[in-house]
């Protein structure tokens, strides 16, 4: 079982099966994060049960944290899968870079790769339960990618919106192009992108005008959870965060699709990450499939009840299939 030491975890909050547990973990280059995780029902170890399915290795997406995958974790624990999450670095309760914690910064994108490291060591001391999977959503998307090139040891991935482009307004498309080029430059590398708000984004949005979720009640989830832990929130990201970002999707952009069983999902009124981009990535992955989810935002995973049913299950057949 894992040394590592035991960290805050709002199971309260989180609404994820019982017996969710958490812990601190600390990079190869010394900062630490927070890993979560969730076992299916009677299952205490990886090689107590035979019943377990796997472990889902879960990527979240930038502003995330590990109490928002509750609900995943407890629908896919019903179906038999151990769920592990992590606070990447400069989010959640994991360190922060900067001294204004609520804005999301980092330098470069392949640093999250040492979080992925350190995540994949916690999941080997905690004995979860063989084979592994993947499911990225979002930034967690491109972090999700980029570590099956470098040798992610799972049997199959699927991912939700992944950011594997970023969709920027076509006004914007000039400023942001000189931001992220020459911000650093200019001393604006550590400002907010225009646009983005301090605060998380949904405590300033109201659900009516959201470009998350159709369903108000998850909605509300996020909001709860928002007031209950502001630690959690984090806002807006730096213009180094965006130059990053768009240097990382046009690396990934040039590269072939690895050879591994995929599903991805994207809601049709997507409005946050490039649909081009992820149609294009899907078009050429021979052992992928493209989901598009009719009536969907850009959180498909909470979307409304006959929506993430539908996903949750077909994502369980994913796994199963390739298991």
């Amino acid at each position: 079982m894992t040394s590592a030491a035991a960290a805050p975890f709002h199971a309260d909050i989180a609404q994820g099966p019982d017996g969710g547990a958490a812990h601190w973990l600390t990079t190869a280059d010394g900062l630490r994060i927070r890993a979560g995780h969730w076992r299916p029902a009677g299952q205490t170890t990886g090689k107590a049960s035979g019943q377990a399915a796997g472990t889902i290795l879960l990527f979240p997406g930038r502003t995330e944290y590990v109490e928002k995958y509750g609900p995943i974790a407890r629908e896919m624990g019903a179906r038999g899968f151990a769920v592990l999450a992590v606070d990447w670095r400069g989010q959640g309760l994991a360190d922060r870079a900067l001294s204004d914690r609520r804005l999301g910064h980092v330098a470069d994108f392949g640093e999250f790769q040492q979080d992925v490291a350190a995540l994949c060591a916690h999941a080997e001391a905690l004995d979860l339960p063989k084979p592994w999977f993947l499911l990225g959503h979002s930034m967690g998307g491109a972090i999700g990618l980029r570590s099956l090139y470098e040798g992610l040891p799972v049997q199959a991935c699927v991912f939700t919106a992944p950011m594997w482009g970023i969709r920027i307004p076509f006004a914007l498309r000039p400023v942001a192009g000189i931001l992220t080029k020459f911000g650093a430059a200019l001393g604006q590398s550590h400002r907010l992108v225009p646009t983005t708000t301090i605060e998380q984004y949904v405590q300033v949005s109201p659900f009516e005008d959201n470009t998350l979720t159709n369903d108000a009640e998850m909605y509300a989830f996020l909001q709860m959870q928002m007031e209950a832990q502001p630690d959690l929130a984090l806002g807006g990201p730096t213009v180094q965060w965006l130059g990053a970002a768009m240097r990382e999707c046009k690396s990934l952009a040039s590269k072939a699709s690895p050879d591994l069983p995929c599903l991805t999902f994207l809601g049709d009124s997507e409005q946050i990450v490039s649909t081009e981009a992820v149609h294009a990535r899907m078009a050429r992955w021979p052992a992928g499939r493209l989901d598009l989810v009719a009536q969907a935002q850009h959180e498909i995973l909470i979307e409304r009840p006959q929506t993430r049913s539908r996903v949750y299950d077909s994502i369980a057949d994913h796994f199963a299939a390739h298991a």
